[in-house]
């Protein structure tokens, strides 16, 4: 039976490296303790059919359900590196509901 997940779909493009890492270093440990698990985080893209989007670094988090994924997203752990993301790089970020 397939179980039915909520999905974090990010797209960053990094401005301020430097600044950035410290986002990168502190926020797996409150993604996993809203259930969350890291399935893409960076890494090389391979573009192909780019007409609508050209990502610059791409994020994958499955969430277990939507509740999860909202709660990690609106926690007062996240909002201080939420703000350090926002200062130092442009993102779209997106949830969909999808199945494992």
């Amino acid at each position: 039976m397939k179980q039915n997940n909520f999905y974090l779909i990010g797209d960053v493009d990094i401005h301020n490296i430097y600044e950035y890492k410290i986002y990168i270093q502190n926020v797996k440990p409150i993604v996993e303790k809203y259930g969350g698990e890291y399935l893409v985080r960076g890494g090389e893209i391979i573009e192909k059919e780019i007409n609508l989007w050209k990502p610059k670094r791409f994020v994958l988090v499955r969430f277990p359900d939507k509740s999860s994924a909202l709660k990690f997203y609106n926690s007062k752990e996240y909002k201080p590196y939420k703000n350090i993301r926002l200062k130092n790089a442009t993102s779209t970020i997106t949830f969909a509901e999808g199945f494992h």
